[in-house]
């Protein structure tokens, strides 16, 4: 009796468990086969920052890469929670005007009714995250498309952004309050920093570590320990890089280590729990998952709970760096960017393929081309523009890396 032909997968994991070799010709088969993941994105974060360095040399200086580092928290939590609405092939458009309506509850309950900063603050998340409950259970229980629903929704909330603040139009908070904080503090010993890069470093390679004894002793692909080693080499590099930068300017922001906790620990809830296992599998299979007994309608209004929750949070962020919410905020834009983001970062509008880390890298980018476009004197149309063809771009890749490949020949000869 013949033994049947290694499939393609198969081959990939034998080539990761022969060595550090064998990693890397494994991660080249997947690029071959369509699993991009994250590399565009990375590709375009050094592409874009080596143009910019070319035009302008004050480009990576301490101080502007410390500035980008907390100019990219405010879009980058509220796409992070886009990240679990894609991950179900589905969309929310009322993210943008949600987080302004929601900034815009927590400064008038501050100002205006004299509330303490820390219930405010609590009170604008909880309507952020019951505002997500609600688009959720019209479009879990009721079937009505996420677009329709979203997009109606983003009318709504930007007419309520605009009665939230009455006839002001504006309202300016404590600039030297627990909101105000969270963008303008830093941790200016070196040991911040640094203390920070070695956690995140050792957590790493103590997981990947675990993780890959785990596989080894059920009997499915493991890491070596030579590709582990590797991985944990260039982040800690990358980690240490970045913390000796923002040591030479003001030190490791608040702002910064919040949004770095946040998405890691939406990712181990994604990657490493039954309920982030679920959204996967629901994501990648709606119809497989309801036979297999999931509970689709509740993750369905989950995400949008997390979404909902994210785009609150990270109102308060960008109202944050300049203590101030406005009716006239530029939601639109908002909107496209944190979905770019999203998409940019790798995470597919086809669902099922993403982690919340997709959103760091996408909005990097995004906020690296404006960061740049500021510091040579060009017009924000100039960026928006550039930002849409890098979202076209990442569109047509994830469109492309979907569709159906033909056999190898090898295969076809087997």
């Amino acid at each position: 009796m013949s033994t049947p032909p290694p499939t393609l997968v198969g081959r990939l994991r034998a080539l990761r468990e022969q060595g550090m070799r064998g990693y890397l010709d494994a991660r080249r088969g997947r690029l071959l086969t369509g699993g991009l993941g994250r590399v565009p994105a990375v590709v375009v974060v050094i592409l874009v920052w080596t143009v910019f360095q070319i035009l302008d040399p004050s480009f990576l200086s301490p101080r502007n890469l410390s500035n980008l580092s907390v100019d990219i928290v405010g879009t980058g939590l509220i796409a992070t929670g886009l990240v679990f609405v894609l991950l179900l092939g589905e969309i929310d458009l009322s993210v943008g005007a949600l987080s302004g309506f929601t900034a815009a509850l927590f400064a008038v309950l501050n100002v205006h009714h004299g509330m303490p900063e820390a219930l405010a603050v609590l009170l604008a998340i909880a309507a952020g995250c019951a505002v997500g409950a609600v688009h959720g259970v019209v479009i879990a229980k009721l079937g009505v498309a996420s677009f329709a629903v979203t997009l109606a929704a983003a009318l709504g909330w930007s007419g309520m952004l605009s009665i939230v603040l009455g006839g002001s139009g504006t309202v300016i908070f404590d600039d030297e309050g627990f909101v105000a904080t969270l963008t303008r503090h830093y941790f200016g010993h070196p040991a911040a920093a640094y203390g920070l890069a070695a956690l995140v470093t050792g957590i790493y390679f103590l997981a990947a570590h675990q993780r890959s004894r785990y596989h080894r002793a059920s009997g499915a692909a493991f890491s070596s320990i030579g590709a582990i080693a590797a991985r944990t080499a260039a982040l800690g590099l990358i980690a240490f890089a970045g913390a000796a930068v923002l040591n030479q300017y003001r030190g490791l922001p608040l702002a910064l280590l919040i949004f770095l906790s946040i998405v890691a620990g939406l990712d181990y809830v994604l990657r490493r729990t039954s309920y982030g296992r679920t959204v996967y599998a629901q994501g990648g299979n709606a119809e497989a998952a309801r036979r297999a007994g999931l509970h689709v309608v509740a993750v369905q209004i989950s995400v949008f709970m997390v979404s909902g929750t994210m785009a609150a949070l990270g109102g308060l962020f960008l109202a944050s760096r300049t203590s101030t919410v406005g009716a006239v905020s530029p939601t639109l834009v908002l909107l496209v960017n944190a979905v770019a983001a999203a998409v940019i970062g790798g995470t597919s509008l086809f669902g099922g393929c993403g982690r919340t880390w997709s959103a760091l890298l996408g909005i990097l980018v995004i906020q690296s081309v404006a960061s740049g476009m500021a510091l040579l004197g060009l017009r924000g149309a100039i960026q928006i523009t550039i930002t849409a063809g890098i979202l076209v771009i990442a569109v047509i890749t994830d469109s492309l890396s979907r569709r159906p490949r033909l056999p190898l020949r090898s295969d076809v000869r087997a």
